[in-house]
């Protein structure tokens, strides 16, 4: 699927409307088996809807709000993973700031809050919206590899 509000979307597009995840999409995003995603619709601590074929989605501002809450109190179910993390967090846009010439966008990757700063141009031609599924990826010259 390509176009506006796809993960493909051609770069310099504007997107809009709301994005909607799967059980399966929402586990991944928020670093959870899609079992436990499922138990946690099922339990009402995530809302979800039903599309036209009759799957499961989650709007995405009630997954932002939720990943935020989830990090927030630690409520995953599973045991973190022991390995050192690569460079790219996939997660989901819980917060846009916009200013005159910059930008911030908060992006919750599972357990990890991400913060970036950034033009309001790029901001606008990625269309980033709270809700909407990112990738923040990180370059550094450190790295430090901690094993809890």
């Amino acid at each position: 699927m390509t176009g506006p509000g796809s993960p493909c979307a051609a770069p310099g597009s504007i997107v809009t409307g709301m994005q909607s995840y799967t059980i399966g999409q929402a586990a991944r995003l928020l670093g959870v088996s899609p079992d436990t995603a499922r138990r946690w619709a099922d339990a009402g601590r995530v809302t979800t809807h039903r599309d036209d074929s009759g799957r499961r989605l989650i709007d995405g501002r009630d997954l932002a709000a939720f990943s935020v809450e989830l990090a927030r109190t630690g409520g995953g179910e599973e045991a973190p993973s022991y390995t050192s993390v690569r460079n790219a967090f996939p997660g989901i846009v819980t917060a846009v700031k916009l200013g005159d010439v910059a930008a911030q966008v908060e992006i919750q990757a599972g357990p990890h809050r991400l913060v970036s700063l950034l033009t309001r141009e790029a901001v606008e031609e990625l269309g980033l919206e709270v809700g909407m599924e990112a990738t923040a990826r990180v370059k550094s010259t450190n790295v430090h590899i901690d094993r809890t």
